[in-house]
């Protein structure tokens, strides 16, 4: 016979069996606690500034960094491991041509790839005026922002804050420029006074503060000093890059110089003290796929539009006072029945080849490299466009140096304009040709009567 042992229920029992119960829910609540609190990722804020038109480096040095490309990368991998909020602090466009506000467009569309949380208005963006800032936001989604700038009728020109919430962490982003930099009629208001009118409006709706500050860096630093509410402050344009630092509760930093440069800071846990530091997009970082998926969509897009010289801001100014025909173009071709010997040698140079190169990166479409790799760029009967110039125009060729050459075709004894040799560094800068030295340099192409003088020796 199996005997069923039955659970005594009666009530002298409850008050033990609601005591165990309580207990156990408290204990488990602890525990769900601690694993939440011990299960938030570390927080990360990485800040781009002064991008200047480069979403890519032009390539004509090994060790150029910056770039979309490298920059989502590094954004990518530091996602594995953290909750990121990424931004930028302005100073995105390269110019106000028609080609420029093209690759700032592109760029736009980059960051919102990217998933930029802000993008405040910088002096670049300012010299657009704040339709085309409107325009721009519109048609490539762009979150741009600024708390300190207004169109002449009063109207903010962007949102003037942002609210994130970045993993279990509510951001309020602000983004002010320097009132040194009003352009087109724009009202800029005193930065800091901007901020401290805007955070009592946010009250209760954050729990980090986060201010993008376009501002010179004395400017920069008064401003920190003046609104220590902030938690974050990144900005620039500055000389160089500052490494984050803090002043009062405030933890700062600032980057420059074409993207080269991200601010990185992060939190290991809520409530620690801010670390940081500045790093190079060098070219350890890989491309990107999206990224450079995007960078095909902008050079198919330069490629349908073709931007004449005119419309980009690498077409030079001619002085009013002098004839134009004195900066007409005759062609490489002119110049062979006279310097045979001296186009042959150019003919195997790499400037005789300059055109191939960007042609075999895809880069042939785009005027920021056309200017550097043809011949009399902008200039009358110079390259004015792909559809438009003909083939004897591309290529580095002796009227880069030596200048614009039909006064000199149709009289031998009038000199061309240029000092062939201060040209050199119109294109070999210390961006495009950091290692650049003449001596050096001029052993690759030497021709005429210098090259024979040093033969002669």
């Amino acid at each position: 016979m199996v005997v069923t042992r039955q659970t005594d229920r009666s009530p002298r029992h409850w008050p033990i069996l609601m005591c165990g119960l309580v207990f156990t829910a408290v204990a488990c609540r602890n525990n769900d606690r601690a694993a939440s609190t011990n299960s938030v990722r570390p927080l990360a804020v990485i800040v781009s500034c002064d991008t200047a038109g480069w979403i890519v480096p032009c390539g004509c040095s090994s060790k150029q960094a910056g770039g979309l490309l490298r920059r989502a990368t590094y954004v990518q991998g530091i996602r594995g491991g953290s909750d990121v909020l990424l931004a930028d602090a302005g100073g995105a466009p390269g110019g106000t041509s028609a080609y420029d506000r093209a690759k700032f467009a592109a760029v736009l569309r980059g960051e919102v790839e990217m998933q930029t949380a802000a993008h405040n208005i910088g002096a670049a963006e300012a010299e657009l005026g704040a339709e085309s800032l409107r325009s721009l936001a519109e048609t490539t989604k762009a979150l741009l922002l600024s708390s300190n700038v207004r169109d002449e009728q009063g109207q903010e020109i962007a949102a003037a804050h942002r609210l994130v919430t970045v993993g279990t962490r509510r951001f309020a982003v602000l983004g002010v420029l320097s009132p040194k930099f009003a352009r087109g009629g724009l009202r800029v208001d005193d930065p800091a006074e901007a901020v401290l009118r805007l955070i009592p409006t946010l009250k209760g709706r954050y729990d980090l503060l986060l201010v993008l500050a376009y501002l010179p860096e004395d400017e920069l630093e008064s401003f920190v000093a003046r609104v220590p509410e902030a938690d974050l402050v990144v900005g620039g344009p500055t000389q160089q890059s500052i490494a984050p630092r803090r002043t009062g509760p405030t933890t700062w930093a600032a980057t420059t110089n074409k993207g080269k440069f991200l601010v990185h800071l992060e939190q290991t846990t809520r409530g620690a003290a801010w670390n940081g530091k500045i790093v190079e997009l060098n070219d350890t970082f890989v491309d990107d796929a999206r990224q450079v998926a995007n960078l095909k969509h902008f050079r198919d897009e330069l490629a349908r539009t073709d931007f004449a010289a005119d419309q980009t801001s690498f077409s030079p100014s001619l002085p009013a006072d002098l004839p134009k025909d004195v900066f007409r173009v005759a062609g490489t071709d002119a110049c062979r029945n006279c310097h045979a010997n001296d186009c042959q040698s150019w003919s195997g140079s790499r400037h005789g080849h300059a055109w191939k190169t960007l042609v075999e990166k895809g880069s042939h479409v785009d005027p920021y490299c056309q200017h550097c790799h043809s011949t009399g760029y902008g200039l009358p009967g110079g390259f004015a466009s792909l559809a438009k110039s003909v083939s004897s125009r591309v290529d580095v060729g002796c009227e880069s140096c030596h200048g614009p050459s039909v006064a000199h075709v149709l009289k031998p004894a009038t000199k061309t304009i240029y000092d062939a040799r201060e040209r050199c560094v119109q294109c070999h800068d210390h961006e495009n040709s950091p290692q650049f030295a003449y001596d050096k340099f001029w052993e690759q192409i030497a021709h005429g009567e210098a090259a024979s003088a040093v033969e002669g020796k």
